[in-house]
């Protein structure tokens, strides 16, 4: 049995806002001796969460030795700030396990967040009563795969009004939209995506190629010329799943 793993010592920021909504957690898959861990997201438009996106890519970092923490974090109704703030918890919480370098891992939906905390971490406040909140909540990496990247243009529409809800308001556009939001200090990055994704179009991850190009930030990324939205390990698709083998390839050669 997987441990389950609160992310908040009492109610989560803006519990208010999806009150109905269990807290958020993580279902650990622990490696023993593993210096790296991965947080993964899966996708879901903000709605929900893919079970295909979650355990099954927990199992497959597992076999490549490497730790996998899967999140369970919230999704419509709540603040717009939610699932990041869970996000960014629980890579505090991962790296205060002792794991030298913590990375995530997200699809789709799931991608636009691990983007999110690519670009909108922070080192930590010492001042604070919990100590989890002391430690830095930037990830070492992250694996955006065919992610919702940007809030501005060729975005997903479902995503967008599950999480902003207000498609005349605007304010969080740029906020949730990662190319906008690089920087030298963005961490490294693995990009996969296909050309013919019909949901999230692969536009998104070449303008997050583009902006870590120009701020620096190396990265690898791999464009499949064929393949549907929401493939996860993409088991059925030979020319597509070596993303996985790919991804530990790139983990191992930087951060293991």
């Amino acid at each position: 049995m997987n441990q389950i793993i609160p992310l908040w010592p009492g109610m989560a920021p803006y519990a208010e806002q999806s009150p109905d909504q269990p807290q958020p957690s993580l279902t650990a898959y622990a490696v023993d001796g593993a210096g790296t861990a991965v947080i993964v997201c899966p996708g879901g438009a903000y709605a929900m969460k893919a079970d295909h996106e979650g355990g099954p890519v927990a199992e497959m970092l597992n076999a490549g030795g490497i730790a996998a923490y899967v999140l369970d974090y919230r999704v419509h109704p709540c603040h717009p700030l939610a699932p990041l703030s869970d996000a960014l918890r629980a890579i505090r919480t991962v790296r205060s396990m002792g794991y030298r370098y913590v990375g995530i891992l997200g699809f789709s939906a799931g991608g636009n967040l691990t983007c999110n905390a690519a670009t909108h971490f922070d080192a930590g406040n010492p001042c604070a009563n919990d100590p989890i909140e002391r430690i830095s909540s930037r990830p070492d990496f992250f694996v955006p795969c065919y992610p919702v990247v940007s809030f501005t243009r060729f975005p997903h529409y479902g995503s967008y009004m599950n999480l902003v809800g207000d498609p005349d308001g605007h304010q969080w556009d740029r906020y949730f939209s990662a190319e906008l939001n690089v920087t030298p200090e963005t961490p490294p990055a693995f990009i996969w995506h296909t050309s013919t994704d019909e949901l999230v179009p692969v536009e998104n991850s070449l303008m997050l190629a583009a902006a870590l190009t120009r701020a620096g930030v190396i990265y690898e990324m791999h464009i499949y010329p064929e393949g549907i939205h929401g493939l996860g390990l993409a088991p059925d698709y030979p020319e597509i799943r070596v993303w996985a083998e790919q991804c530990v390839t790139f983990i191992h050669r930087r951060f293991c």
